[in-house]
């Protein structure tokens, strides 16, 4: 397993509880998007175990030719010993990544995409609607809704509707909007529905879709392969 040892280029504060955290990208270092990654702090792999409390499973919130790794979290103000070390690194400390992989890139099947989130879930379709409107081939449409109580919207830029290029994008901050929206986009029998979110989040959106009709198979997960029984039997 290669560990990169990355430094952080820069600190983007999208909202007042969210950071994305711009890291150089090592040589030879590829992703697609909707790839996730391990993150690691400093000291994660010192003992004969790795600490666990300092890793995280992370999604890229960039493509590659941004010239960047971007991880995109939330850090409240009582948080877990991995968010407070997070909040005190400055540009030009040392993290590390690994194991990148993605479960979910984008489907090119020449349906309808539908892409739904809640909060910094957000951060996983970012790349998925830049590849998209850079090229468009063999999808549709993409429709992205995305629930966020504080009301505090990410990449608002990006998540703008572009009829032109058949992109529409709505935020939410209530569930029984959010709901009801979901209701109303699963009468497309036939579309894929993207879901990124808590497993709670997950599990509610699983039973309404189920419940409208829609398939398991026309249902994708940020989870490995082995894990979305669980979700979608």
């Amino acid at each position: 397993m290669q560990i990169h040892w990355i430094k952080i280029n820069k600190i983007i504060e999208e909202t007042p509880e969210v950071k994305t955290y711009l890291l150089d990208c090592p040589e030879g270092f590829t992703w697609e998007e909707g790839s996730h990654t391990h993150f690691a702090l400093e000291g994660f792999n010192a003992g004969e175990k790795p600490n666990r409390s300092l890793i995280r499973h992370m999604s890229i919130s960039t493509l590659p030719n941004e010239k960047s790794i971007g991880i995109t979290t939330r850090i409240r103000e009582q948080c877990s010993e991995f968010k407070t070390i997070l909040r005190n690194l400055n540009i030009g400390d040392e993290v590390a990544v690994f194991k990148t992989h993605s479960n979910v890139p984008l489907k090119r099947e020449n349906k309808n995409v539908y892409l739904l989130s809640s909060g910094v879930g957000l951060a996983t379709f970012r790349p998925l609607v830049l590849d998209y409107l850079e090229r468009a081939d063999n999808v549709n449409q993409v429709h992205s809704l995305n629930i966020d109580s504080s009301k505090d919207f990410l990449f608002t830029s990006i998540f703008e509707s572009a009829p032109d290029k058949k992109f529409t994008s709505q935020f939410v901050y209530n569930r029984n909007d959010y709901y009801e929206e979901v209701k109303h986009l699963s009468t497309d029998k036939d579309g894929l529905f993207y879901v990124v979110g808590s497993d709670e989040f997950l599990v509610q959106n699983i039973a309404l879709l189920r419940e409208q009709g829609i398939k398991p198979e026309q249902i994708i997960l940020d989870k490995h392969e082995q894990q979305l029984p669980e979700f979608l039997s």
